[in-house]
């Protein structure tokens, strides 16, 4: 979908910053808001104006609102934008690497997981991520020593 009819469709106004950071993030599944940076300097200077770090921050903040953009915050690495929004997947996550994997939710609908009881809340979405090594991580040998190094 275009950027353009995506902003207005989700009450946005259309300006040149977010369709940037939207184009920015086609193709960089799970991007910090410094690869989206470089990826929206990398972009011709005549699409658009220069987009400060707060800028940045701030056109995150209203897409994410809006539902255009799934914010993701691992524990222990930085926060991360994905367009892929709203359909209800989980991640996988390489402790070694920070490698970030979708994984397609098992029930199909959320929230995923029961709660046994609500405490007076209505429970519309669970976020499940997965820790552990990806496929690279686990198959990579071990350097070997150094010369003079003990092994």
């Amino acid at each position: 979908m275009d950027s353009s009819v995506a902003l207005r469709q989700a009450g946005l106004r259309v300006t040149a910053q977010r369709r940037a950071v939207l184009g920015a993030l086609q193709g960089a599944a799970h991007a910090t808001a410094a690869e989206i940076a470089s990826r929206v300097a990398g972009l011709p200077v005549e699409s658009f104006s220069e987009v400060s770090r707060q800028g940045l921050y701030n056109v995150l903040d209203d897409l994410t609102r809006v539902g255009l953009v799934r914010r993701i915050e691992p524990a222990g690495s930085a926060t991360r934008y994905e367009l892929r929004a709203g359909d209800n997947h989980h991640h996988l996550v390489c402790r070694s690497c920070g490698r970030i994997s979708d994984v397609a939710c098992a029930v199909g609908q959320a929230p995923c997981l029961d709660l046994p009881i609500s405490k007076g809340f209505v429970i519309d979405e669970a976020e499940i991520t997965w820790w552990g090594e990806c496929m690279h991580c686990t198959t990579a040998s071990p350097l070997p020593p150094e010369e003079g190094e003990i092994a």
